[in-house]
């Protein structure tokens, strides 16, 4: 076995390399202990380490099968669309999923186990498939057609070194891309796909967001340029409103809707305003109150509901629900 320690962040790094240029040996190991100073300073590896991580990618049995040729100069994949992630676990690899469910059962009566054991399940359900040609157990929600999720981790370690960012953006409507200076503060997910939240120093405007899809063409390293962080409380940023997109100069408005054919029931297992209010008049019960701004995932929220929910107010909110009835009722008349 190679070199455990650090040892998937080099298969990964190298993956990478692989895909993307030809190396020779030497470059090859500049690139990946450059790489790995950014994780663990000061711990390189050997030539000898290197020379055993190409055996583990070349081996067709106990690794990963990569389609480096032998003795060559240079190394590239022969294969550009061949990546180490589409290959089976290691034997060592799944011994260590094993033992990451194992440990997580200490914590399983810690919320966080649920999300955590979640996640190792469906990458198991994954792999069974993979591997043993099993048929599928979980049947999940998820967006295959996402792309997005190629900058989560990126951003993820830029929000957690305090990085500085050059955003390349181009909306569906854009002609131009437009490039800006970003300070990136936190990552939220909504509807099966995510945002990054921050600063965009360019604009000067706070609590920026950018959603994680093809309209982010390219993000960058700034260097020496300082971080700015950020002086929101994101907790009650999120829970003042439905969805991402917050409008310039909203304000939080008192938001009450009545249930129809017992719609209630399934709103109250699955709110989409967590902070809703009941009344307790008994002429009430079918009806919730809470605060919130009006935004357009509040509307597609309610709209969702169909006849089963009434608006009882803001009266302008009744007015855009109706408006959207009447051009609704033009399509089927």
């Amino acid at each position: 076995m190679a070199n455990s320690k650090h040892a998937h962040l080099r298969y990964n790094i190298l993956d990478e390399c692989f895909r993307k240029r030809t190396y020779r040996f030497e470059e090859l190991l500049n690139a990946l202990n450059e790489s790995l100073e950014i994780h663990y300073p000061n711990e390189g590896i050997s030539i000898r380490t290197l020379r055993e991580d190409l055996k583990v990618f070349r081996d067709k049995k106990n690794g990963f099968g990569a389609p480096l040729l032998e003795n060559a100069r240079v190394l590239k994949y022969s294969n550009p669309n061949f990546s180490i992630a589409q290959r089976p676990l290691l034997e060592y690899e799944q011994y260590l999923i094993d033992a990451a469910q194992q440990l997580l059962e200490r914590f399983e009566n810690d919320p966080k186990y649920d999300k955590l054991a979640e996640a190792l399940i469906k990458f198991q359900d994954e792999e069974d498939q993979q591997e043993n040609d099993s048929s599928k157990i979980l049947f999940y929600d998820h967006n295959e057609e996402y792309r997005g999720i190629r900058y989560l981790k990126p951003l993820y370690m830029a929000i957690k070194k305090n990085q500085v960012l050059q955003v390349n953006y181009k909306g569906f409507k854009d002609v131009e891309t437009s490039i800006f200076e970003f300070h990136p503060h936190i990552l939220k997910q909504y509807n099966r796909r995510w945002f990054v939240y921050g600063l965009n120093k360019t604009k000067g405007i706070e609590e920026w967001s950018i959603p994680l899809d093809e309209r982010l063409v390219e993000i960058n390293m700034l260097e020496d340029v300082e971080f700015i962080k950020s002086n929101t409380n994101w907790d009650n940023f999120f829970r003042s409103m439905v969805g991402v997109v917050r409008p310039a100069n909203a304000a939080i408005e008192k938001v009450v809707i009545r249930f129809h054919n017992g719609r209630e029931s399934y709103f109250k297992t699955k709110p989409f305003q967590p902070d809703y209010e009941e009344f307790f008049e008994e002429e009430k019960q079918n009806q919730v109150w809470f605060e919130t701004i009006i935004n357009k995932e509040l509307v597609q929220q309610l709209l969702s509901y169909g006849q089963d929910l009434e608006v009882i107010e803001p009266e302008h909110l009744k007015r855009q629900l109706r408006e959207h009835s009447n051009i609704m009722q033009q399509f089927y008349s």
